[in-house]
């Protein structure tokens, strides 16, 4: 009796039709969030609007997709309190919510994101969007130039835009963090870096002694073995993925207007691939998010370079079984 049943079981389960694709409506139309973050720690930015004006919005309609954009918004009440930090720190928990609502609504995030100290609000909306009111566990690959690891003790040049990712590991400005939503800090390992190659001395020993884990230029380009190695270590201990773009990561020669351009990065095109790949192996990656767009560009190549990596990110998305 006991072998039958197991073979009633299986049977059942073979015939059980494939979960559906979350980011899927019922008539089979993907879903796709354009999340602006504007604010920047010294102001508004203009970087989310020129990308979501840049084409952005052919790129999921092309494929049938329902769209909808959404930015992050102040209070009149929020708008009159001083300094840019804290500002910014209110502004992320605002779009804290929004991405937690894309994820109940079934819709995959796009973050177009002012500068890098936005991530903290896209990780918390992603924490935030699990079944129960307990937080889940975000995982992240950071693909940026810098570590975005400085504290303001290790600092050398004062700007939030080098602590995101300190900030977010519970390193520096606690109260930040929580204006963000982001409660708990994330883990260190739950966090993977690519393509990092300027980092400054105090924040190389703040890193060294870190359990974040590190991928080089060339395993971006080429997906070599340890990119795998590393994104299914962090599918093992994450229930959702994030993968963020700082536009700086890339080859100098696609953001000629980028202030904090560094030599040797991979092309757009390399992580175009790398994106597709990622987002339809990982049912769990959940959310892309792409900071500081170059304030000019000349012959476009920054945007195409951005609509690229979306493209693969979307694409993949769309392959989901």
């Amino acid at each position: 009796m006991r072998n039958a049943l197991t073979i009633v079981l299986v049977a059942a389960s073979l015939a059980a039709p494939a979960a559906q694709n979350r980011y899927q409506a019922g008539d089979g139309k993907l879903r796709i969030a354009l999340a602006q973050q504007p604010l920047g720690p010294n102001g508004p930015s203009q970087g989310p609007d020129t990308m979501a004006a840049g084409g952005i919005q052919k790129i999921p309609a092309d494929l049938g997709a329902i769209v909808r954009v959404e930015k992050a918004q102040l209070t009149a009440l929020e708008e009159t309190e001083y300094g840019g930090w804290k500002k910014l720190g209110l502004s992320l928990g605002h779009f804290a919510d929004i991405v937690t609502n894309n994820e109940r609504d079934g819709f995959f995030t796009v973050g177009l994101l002012a500068t890098c100290p936005s991530m903290p609000g896209l990780v918390a909306g992603l924490q935030r969007s699990g079944t129960t009111i307990e937080p889940i566990r975000v995982g992240m690959l950071w693909l940026d130039a810098h570590p975005d690891f400085n504290t303001p003790e290790t600092t050398r040049s004062g700007s939030l835009g080098g602590m995101p990712v300190s900030v977010a590991t519970g390193r520096a400005l606690h109260v930040m963090r929580r204006d963000a939503k982001l409660d708990p800090p994330m883990s260190d390992q739950n966090i993977v870096m690519g393509g990092v190659r300027l980092i400054d001395p105090l924040e190389q020993r703040l890193l060294d002694d870190s359990r974040i884990e590190q991928l080089s230029v060339d395993d971006l380009r080429n997906m070599t073995p340890a990119v795998w190695e590393q994104l299914d270590r962090l599918n093992r201990i994450s229930d959702k993925l994030y993968i963020h773009i700082d536009m700086d990561v890339l080859d100098p020669r696609e953001v000629m207007a980028h202030g904090n351009k560094v030599p040797n990065g991979p092309s757009s095109r390399q992580l175009e691939r790398l994106f597709e790949e990622i987002f339809t192996r990982y049912p769990k990656a959940s959310a892309i998010g792409l900071a500081t767009i170059p304030p000019t560009d000349e012959g476009g190549l920054s945007i195409a370079a951005l609509n690229r990596m979306i493209a693969g990110a979307v694409r993949g998305v769309q392959a989901r079984k």
